[in-house]
């Protein structure tokens, strides 16, 4: 697959105003800011507050990040960017490939993973996936810390005079990280959830859950192949005789297959969870989104 979707204070600073809505401009007097998505575009704003323009290439809630091609226009962004900041793990392989200059300060979240989570052992297949490993790092709070941190080194380093600021806007943030880390830890031991796509690996791993999707069907969907008919029987079984307490669906890149799920899910009583890969329309930041989805995970692990 070529691409792979609190503290009051920390919420105000992580207004996305200025990112995904509005082109960077050196006029502005502000850090020029270029995301692969607005989930790490958000991060960045979180730390940089009104001393970024940020401008996120992916934003649309309503869109399948994973087919998304680049255009001229965000090589040109990319360009004129003063800091860049993207996934990587073969998820936005696109974005690192309009990197062309050595000079461009950059923040890569895939390599600062924390050390719990496991090593990248795997072959990457024709896409760039490595299928071994998790690339979906923005649901590792963990993750999202370290990348808040190196958000605040890269901009002090740009603008010495605001390090101050970006110290203490990182320090709230990650306090907030650190509240939900508490809010999901260990909740969910003894329990047992199905997920369309593996894209809250991380935060699942966080509260203890078993992860009782079978490997094939979640293979078939993250490569938009079809499901093995074993596999779809056995998630159909999981789900319609409630063998999971939890049902978690990644509503950005639904299909025919996975909308049926959902239907069984609510016919037999399972709680239904759902998660996104770009942060969608209304919310204010990454912490805002976040607590949002770890309260509705959390509420139906509880159940």
């Amino acid at each position: 697959m070529t691409l792979r979707n609190v503290l009051v204070g920390a919420l105000a600073v992580a207004s996305l105003t200025a990112c995904g809505t509005t082109t960077p401009s050196a006029d502005s007097g502000k850090i020029q800011v270029v995301a692969s998505t607005n989930v790490w575009g958000s991060v960045v704003k979180a730390v940089g507050g009104d001393a970024v323009e940020v401008k996120a290439l992916l934003d649309d809630p309503t869109a399948d990040p994973h087919s998304y091609e680049s255009k001229p226009a965000d090589a040109a962004l990319v360009k004129d960017a003063k800091l860049v900041v993207f996934n990587g793990g073969g998820y936005d392989d696109f974005f690192a490939k309009l990197i062309t200059s050595d000079a461009t300060k950059k923040i890569e979240a895939f390599p600062l993973r924390d050390n719990h989570a496991e090593p990248q052992t795997g072959t990457p297949d024709a896409d760039g996936h490595d299928h071994s490993v998790n690339e979906h790092v923005w649901y590792d709070l963990h993750t999202v810390a370290a990348v808040a941190e190196a958000a605040q080194n890269e901009l002090s380093a740009l603008a010495p005079d605001k390090k101050a600021t970006f110290e203490s806007n990182t320090k709230q943030f990650t306090a907030a990280l650190e509240d939900l880390e508490k809010k999901v830890d260990g909740i969910g031991k003894g329990k047992k959830v199905v997920a369309t796509e593996p894209i809250a690996h991380y935060l699942i791993d966080e509260t203890g859950a078993e992860d009782v999707t079978p490997e094939a069907f979640s293979k078939a969907v993250e490569e938009e192949s079809d499901v093995p008919a074993a596999a779809l029987a056995s998630m159909n079984q999981l789900v319609e005789g409630k063998q999971v307490n939890v049902f978690i669906d990644n509503t950005q890149t639904e299909n025919q297959v996975t909308k049926g799920l959902v239907e069984k899910a609510k016919t037999a009583g399972v709680p239904i969870v759902a998660v996104t890969e770009t942060l969608p329309a209304g919310v204010t930041g990454y912490l805002d989104w976040m607590s949002k989805q770890v309260d509705a995970l959390s509420t139906a692990l509880k159940a």
